[in-house]
């Protein structure tokens, strides 16, 4: 589809987008610097700067080093300028956050999810919270933009709904961006997980995060979010970067999108429990303080994690076993995209990271088909283990202060 003409004024507002965020990736920096940086005239940066101060979204934040000259005045993101409520729904606990512009956590919260939970119920409950974090933090509500919601997939990217999402039984299919913003009062935005990550990572990294990257996301499940060439990929349907759903064994274990063989039947943190537990039997498990019950998997990850860290051979051995599928997953997804770096993230990797970079390194560096040409850097998220949290807000920053064609084409309110 071609994108629709547009008039002037609009352009105003997507050069606020651009400068902005130069502003954020490089800053701080001064005005004769963000003019080859955009593209844009010196009038066309002063006319812009100074919207940007008025709005309080940057601000000048002292001078660039002189060697005798007139010293150049430095511009900075203004943390304070604005906020976004980040909400990560996972099949056993809820975060929510209020996230500054700078992707800085300015409060946050964890409701654990015991048992079935009611769609409704667990809405109203989380806008509280919001409502809580708000008034706790002293914020101005009309500086929050909105709320991010981010969430297992499958999603209805284009109603803003959870589809029966496997994790959490009887859900159908469920509009929650609709019921999150009326119980809040304010915009919200939805996602999957792994993509609401990738787009914290590529708010909060700036520089560090741009060009092209898959982010490969390890909470409950396995999921992944592609950016290439700075923009995140949806998909037609707001499903994109399935990772988990990647086949590693032909005919293998029956997963529960209906398919065989899929990494997150070998990969998610109670399969390699059960893995751990199959491999090395029962005195390994009680060793390891390990109760291998549904309701103790949270527990049990942590102590899992825990042994890891000291360097437990059959812990070890569990995580490097299951690092190799990722590893091959990984190799496949960078033959098919030709990324330069993979991100790993997401509330499960906590003290795997060292061990799960060997894997992929070996597998991708190995073997892909580019590794003539180019080496892909394999890092830790930059956001940490809130980044689901973190990226759900961002998809309310990054929405509203990040150019792309959406502030050409779309109508002004």
């Amino acid at each position: 589809m071609i994108p629709g003409g547009t008039n002037l004024p609009r352009v105003g507002g997507y050069n606020q987008t651009v400068v902005l965020d130069a502003i954020r990736a490089h800053g701080p920096i001064s005005r004769v610097e963000l003019v080859p940086l955009t593209g844009l005239t010196a009038q066309t940066i002063s006319n812009v700067v100074r919207r940007l101060l008025n709005k309080g979204l940057i601000e000048e934040s002292g001078h660039a080093y002189s060697d005798g000259g007139k010293r150049r005045t430095l511009l900075s993101m203004r943390a304070c300028g604005a906020y976004a409520v980040g909400v990560h729904l996972d099949p056993d606990f809820v975060v929510v956050a209020l996230v500054n512009l700078a992707g800085d956590v300015v409060r946050s919260r964890r409701i654990r999810l015991i048992g079935p939970v009611d769609p409704a119920d667990l809405v109203e409950q989380v806008a509280r919270t919001v409502k809580r974090l708000v008034r706790d933090a002293a914020v101005d509500p009309d500086r929050v933009l909105g709320a991010g919601i981010a969430t297992p997939g499958p999603i209805d990217g284009a109603n803003g709904a959870i589809v029966d999402p496997p994790n959490f039984p009887g859900w159908g299919q469920v509009p929650l961006a609709k019921m999150f913003s009326e119980a809040m009062g304010m915009p919200v935005a939805m996602d999957k997980d792994a993509t609401a990550a990738a787009i914290g990572e590529r708010w909060i990294g700036g520089a560090e995060r741009s060009g092209s990257f898959l982010f490969i996301y390890i909470g409950t499940g396995i999921g992944g979010g592609v950016s290439l060439d700075n923009t995140i990929l949806h998909g037609d349907s707001g499903n994109a970067g399935e990772f988990g759903h990647i086949v590693v064994e032909h005919g293998g274990r029956t997963c529960s999108c209906g398919g065989t063989g899929c990494l997150e039947t070998y990969c998610s943190p109670a399969a390699i429990l059960a893995d751990l537990s199959e491999r090395h039997g029962e005195q390994v498990m009680a060793r390891l303080g390990l109760t291998a019950t549904p309701k103790s998997l949270h527990s049990d990850w942590a102590q899992f994690r825990q042994a890891v860290r000291r360097g437990d051979p059959a812990a070890t051995d569990a995580v490097r076993q299951a690092a190799r599928r990722i590893g091959q997953a990984s190799r496949s997804a960078v033959n098919l995209l030709d990324v330069g770096r993979i991100v790993i993230g997401g509330e499960a990797v906590k003290g795997l990271e060292s061990i799960l970079s060997e894997e992929i390194d070996a597998a991708v560096n190995g073997a892909s088909i580019a590794r003539v040409v180019r080496r892909v850097s394999i890092e830790p998220s930059l956001i940490g283990d809130t980044v689901g949290a973190v990226g759900a807000a961002s998809l309310v920053l990054h929405g509203n202060y990040a150019p792309g064609w959406r502030q050409l084409t779309e109508h002004p309110r």
